[in-house]
């Protein structure tokens, strides 16, 4: 989990102001959550407050979730009318709140200042400056970017950074027309972004053997010096100031293109908690969602500087090293994280599928994004 550091500030907070109730919380690795959750609420062993991801990307998504009537309704919750409406699209169903949003996160490069400066290098803002870079760290004797792709989740995020210029840069509403068939995988900016993933590894963007590097591993050699920094969402930056307490760290769009102007970046609600609709402590789970939605514990979650408040409040301080995802966010050169807008889970599973088969050398970018197309035009059964 990604999000540890933030969730123990929040409880912690919670037990002083709430003593009669009781809190025990318990981590999960991201893929066993999502694959095992709807299993455990619908055996009637769920928690009580659960982490739920926005849209309709996996198994564990807002919208899987409430179809299987796992979710309590929060429409009626104070915080639930000061959700942005930006954000509605990808927590609500139908209108109704089913989550409480906590953070607003990007995807993009996590990198030690310290690390970059050694190089004699400023962050890339084009292309073949990210190419060049690539090659300078391998000169020095490390390597620009940590990749972990041997945890499934990892695997996609640096084709959602690319594919972010590649493919939303020219066609802002690809989303409305992969809805209407008007668009496609295979005949957009994504394979192109799918090759370009494949460009930064042969360049030497990335460490030896990604696919049997973990997401730990990958944060490891960014906080020990082997690697400048690592492709992640900036939740993670959490986790390298904890292990780093004295690095500093920056946080910048990974560029796709030699247009900075057109460069784009992921950008979304991130984490977001729901109620168990069968929670024997249904009372207890509310207050506790309360909480999270307040300002209180939206900035609690926040304050570690790795991600801004999901509902804006104007006590909160944001950490510079989030600046640019702050100007991003304020000037509209964000996109949705893909996956929140996909029609179902099976298109993620099988993006993490293509991404794994590319860098084995079993499947090519157009390979790639053709078995996207049939992904996302199968509903499993």
């Amino acid at each position: 989990m990604t999000d540890r550091s933030s969730m123990d500030a929040v409880v912690s907070a919670f037990r002083k102001s709430h003593p009669d109730i009781e809190v025990k919380v318990t981590y999960a690795d991201t893929d066993t959550q999502q694959r095992s959750l709807g299993k455990q609420l619908a055996d009637g062993e769920g928690p009580d407050v659960f982490t739920v991801w926005p849209g309709n990307g996996n198994p564990a998504s807002v919208q899987a979730l409430e179809a299987d009537g796992h979710l309590w309704d929060l429409s009626a919750r104070e915080f639930a009318s000061q959700v942005p409406d930006g954000a509605r699209p990808v927590t609500e169903v139908d209108r109704h709140a089913y989550v409480v949003p906590v953070n607003y996160s990007g995807i993009g490069v996590i990198y030690s200042k310290r690390a970059l400066a050694a190089l004699g290098a400023e962050e890339p803002k084009e292309w073949k400056d990210l190419l060049k870079l690539c090659r300078t760290a391998q000169e020095n004797g490390t390597v620009l970017l940590a990749l972990g792709n041997r945890t499934p989740w990892v695997t996609q995020l640096i084709s959602y950074a690319l594919a972010a210029t590649t493919v939303y840069a020219s066609t802002p509403d690809f989303d409305e027309k992969m809805r209407d068939a008007d668009a496609s995988f295979a005949g957009s900016g994504w394979t192109e972004a799918f090759s370009k993933y494949l460009d930064m590894n042969e360049e030497g963007c990335f460490n030896d053997l990604p696919l049997e590097t973990t997401y730990e591993k990958s944060l490891q050699m960014v906080a020990g010096g082997q690697a400048v920094g690592v492709v992640q969402v900036a939740s993670s930056l959490a986790e390298l100031q904890a292990a780093s307490p004295e690095a500093q760290f920056g946080f910048f769009a990974l560029p796709a293109g030699n247009d900075p102007e057109r460069t784009r970046m992921p950008g979304a609600v991130s984490a977001a908690y729901g109620v168990n609709a069968h929670s024997g402590r249904l009372d207890d789970a509310l207050v506790f969602a309360d909480f999270l939605g307040s300002a209180e514990g939206q900035n609690l979650y926040n304050r570690g500087g790795a991600t801004l408040p999901a509902i804006p409040n104007d006590a909160f301080e944001a950490s510079p090293a989030l600046a640019e995802l702050t100007e991003r966010q304020r000037g509209g050169t964000t996109v949705p994280f893909m996956d929140q807008l996909w029609p179902h889970p099976g298109v993620q599973q099988q993006h993490f599928a293509q991404v794994k088969a590319l860098f084995d050398g079993s499947a090519t970018p157009e390979q790639a994004a053709a078995a996207l197309d049939r992904a996302y035009r199968t509903r499993p059964q």
